[in-house]
């Protein structure tokens, strides 16, 4: 039986990325170990599903479809930079997503579908774009004060009309995301 990692997201829309390609080009400058994730790779996870049984994706895809049927298009805004688990102890560098009341409610029904289907509950939930993943504490407080420099940054606003089921290829070079299949709103 072959499986498939896969997670599913909601896109950046590619005006986003320059501003946010800015906020790490500023990390960049710190001498540090941060593992930056690629712009082309810029995604909110809705559901991170991990290595699954490709007989089961279209349980999965028609559990998707019929949640995204109750929702239509709306709008999200990225605004402000963290940490977690939070800026003195820093593992995971994000960008955040400000009135994230639908965004919410989308991940809430998907997850009661995906509990249905067998996976686990998501424990917590956050809605946010990870940009950076820190390797060593090396500079730390360098790291924590571009940090807090950005912690109110306007990215932009940006319509999500769809979700995606996404493929994660794990090279060494990084990952390669591919879609399995889309959902418009």
């Amino acid at each position: 039986m072959s499986q498939v990692r896969a997670f599913l997201a909601v896109d950046l829309d590619d005006d986003l990325k320059p501003k946010i390609n800015k906020i790490i080009k500023k990390f960049k400058q710190i001498d540090t170990k941060i593992k930056y994730v690629e712009l082309t790779n810029l995604h909110l996870t809705l559901k991170f599903f991990g290595d699954i049984d490709t007989d089961g994706l279209n349980l999965l895809e028609d559990a998707i479809a019929n949640v995204v049927s109750d929702f239509d298009s709306f709008k999200i805004k990225i605004k402000g930079c963290g940490a977690f688990p939070n800026n003195n102890h820093i593992k995971v560098i994000w960008v955040g997503i400000d009135e994230d009341a639908v965004i919410k409610d989308l991940h809430d029904k998907l997850d009661e579908e995906f509990v249905r289907l067998g996976f686990d509950r998501d424990k917590k939930f956050s809605t946010h774009l990870t940009i950076g993943r820190m390797k060593s504490a090396k500079n730390k407080n360098q790291v924590k004060s571009v940090i807090e420099e950005f912690s109110d940054v306007e990215i932009g606003e940006m319509d999500v009309t769809h979700i995606s089921l996404k493929k994660s290829t794990l090279t060494p070079a990084g990952p390669i995301y591919e879609d399995l299949k889309i959902f418009k709103l």
